[in-house]
C-alpha cells in the first residue's frame, strides 16, 4: 500500500513571499472597499456645507469691516462730483434725488438718482418743508392739468385771454423748473445693498434726513450745498463731506458731528 503523501509545507524564503502576497492582496481589497464606500452623494453634501460656511464667512466679514458701506461711498462720491461737472458745465440745476427707507419699514434698500432741470433755477430757502412735501407725495407733483379751462384750445381768429396768456406763462415757467432724469455712465441710478443705510444733511436743514425723500444740489454757477452724507453698514459709518465752492467730496470713516454754522 502507497503510504500518503506529506502534508504540503511552506518555509524560507519562498513561504514569506506568498503569505506576503496574500496578505497584500486582503489589504488592497480591503481599501478598495473603503473607497467604494465614499459615494458621490456625501460628496456633494460635503462641498455643500463647506460652501455655505465660506460664504457666511465672507458676509460676517463684510458686515464687521464695513466693506459694502465703503465702496457705496466711493460710489456716491464720484456720482456727486461728476454730476457737479454736469451742472456747471451744462448750465441747469440738477439734484442727486435720495429714496431712503420710511419710518415704518428700516428693511427697505435705499435708491438714489440725478435729476436735472431745464435750465438754471433757485431752490427753497427752506428745505425741510420741501422734503416734508416730497416725502408725502414721493415725487408727484401737482400740475395743472391739460384740460384745465385755462389752457383749452381756441380758434384762429379768436385771441386768447389776459387769464389764458398768464396761464400759459405760469406752465412755461414750470415746465422750465420741472427736473427730469439725467443719467449717463457716471451717474447711474443706484440701489444700495439692504445692509446699507444712508442719511443725508445740507446746510439748509435743520436736522440730518433719515427717512423719505432728500435732495442734493448742484447749481450752474459751479457751486453745490455744504452737505454731509452719512453712509452706514452695522456700526460701521463713513461720512462724505461735500465742499460748496468746488464740489470736492472727503470721505472720512467715522460720523462727523453736523455743522452748527
Amino acid at each position: 500500500m502507497r503510504p500518503a503523501d506529506p502534508p504540503f509545507t511552506l518555509s524560507g524564503v519562498e513561504g514569506c513571499r506568498i503569505q506576503s502576497a496574500v496578505f497584500g492582496g486582503l489589504r488592497l481589497r480591503s481599501a478598495r472597499t473603503v473607497k467604494r464606500g465614499f459615494t458621490l452623494i456625501e460628496l456633494v453634501i460635503a462641498l455643500a456645507i463647506v460652501i455655505v460656511l465660506f460664504g457666511a464667512v465672507v458676509y460676517g466679514v463684510g458686515a464687521l469691516t464695513g466693506a459694502r458701506a465703503k465702496e457705496s461711498s466711493a460710489e456716491l462720491a464720484g456720482a456727486i462730483r461728476s454730476l457737479y461737472d454736469s451742472a456747471a458745465l451744462s448750465g441747469k440745476t440738477c439734484r442727486i434725488v435720495f429714496e431712503l427707507p420710511g419710518e415704518r419699514d428700516d428693511e427697505s434698500a435705499v435708491t438714489y438718482r440725478a435729476e436735472c432741470a431745464r435750465s438754471g433755477i433757485a431752490v427753497a430757502g427752506k428745505r425741510d418743508d420741501e422734503l416734508k412735501a416730497a416725502t408725502s407725495r414721493r415725487e408727484k407733483k401737482d400740475q395743472l392739468s391739460d384740460d384745465d379751462p385755462r389752457f383749452r384750445r381756441f380758434s384762429s381768429d379768436s385771441a386768447p385771454s389776459v387769464q389764458e396768456l398768464m396761464a400759459r406763462e405760469q406752465k412755461r415757467v414750470d415746465d422750465q423748473a420741472k427736473f427730469s432724469s439725467f443719467s449717463n455712465e457716471e451717474v447711474p441710478p443706484r440701489t444700495l445693498p439692504s445692509s446699507v443705510q444712508i442719511e443725508v444733511w445740507t446746510q439748509k436743514q435743520h436736522a440730518v434726513v433719515k427717512h423719505g425723500t432728500a435732495y442734493l444740489y448742484f447749481f450752474p454757477q459751479g457751486f453745490t450745498e455744504r452737505a454731509q452724507v452719512y453712509v452706514r453698514q452695522g456700526s460701521n459709518v463713513w461720512t462724505l463731506a461735500v465742499s460748496p465752492l468746488n464740489g470736492k467730496v472727503v470721505i472720512h470713516s467715522e460720523a462727523l458731528e453736523v455743522p452748527h454754522s
